[in-house]
């Protein structure tokens, strides 16, 4: 109790604190694919102890999720097991493409992997690295978690807004089949 039997003032907004419950309790789905989803393991386990984070048990079914680490590459026939898995998952909800491959198709330019899995879910952060450790992970995790408080909006109006700008950002963007690349000249 502070001196003098003054009380302090906690002032906030209902947005503020929903946004402060959600960044920090995200429960991630399971969703490893390939290589990256090893140091998704790890992150996890007792040396980089995800638990502290608030992310404790990766969830085995979407329905008890709101985040989505897409770890490695996303084949054509995984995408829409990917796309259903996050259609399931319950509002708000996010989305790490981690891994070049899961961020670009990495090395795999081909006709049986998807050239990011931006193609087929919204994605949040993009965490780079072949593989990236479980350090870079927790960076990311922090980096969404900032993302939630700052940006996130509980009211219909705000996420409606939102939704409708990145679909126009999508609908500007730059076709697939019209990109060079870093090696066009």
């Amino acid at each position: 109790m502070a001196e003098n039997n003054q009380q302090g003032i906690f002032l906030t907004s209902v947005e503020k604190v929903a946004n402060w419950a959600m960044a920090k309790s995200e429960w991630p789905v399971t969703m490893g694919l390939a290589c990256c989803a090893i140091e998704m393991m790890a992150f996890g386990t007792p040396r980089f102890d995800a638990s502290r984070f608030g992310m404790e048990v990766f969830r085995a079914s979407p329905r008890q999720s709101d985040l989505m680490i897409v770890s490695g590459r996303v084949s054509h026939r995984m995408a829409p097991v990917v796309r259903d898995v996050y259609d399931k998952m319950a509002d708000p909800k996010w989305v790490i493409s981690m891994g070049v491959c899961a961020s670009s198709g990495g090395m795999f330019n081909n006709y049986a992997v998807v050239q990011g899995c931006d193609h087929i879910v919204p994605v949040d952060v993009y965490l780079p690295g072949c593989p990236p450790r479980p350090e870079m992970l927790i960076d990311a995790v922090g980096v969404l978690r900032r993302y939630v408080m700052e940006n996130h909006k509980i009211t219909k109006k705000g996420r409606v807004a939102a939704a409708r700008a990145a679909e126009q950002a999508a609908l500007d963007a730059v076709p697939i089949e019209e990109r060079k690349g870093l090696l066009a000249a």
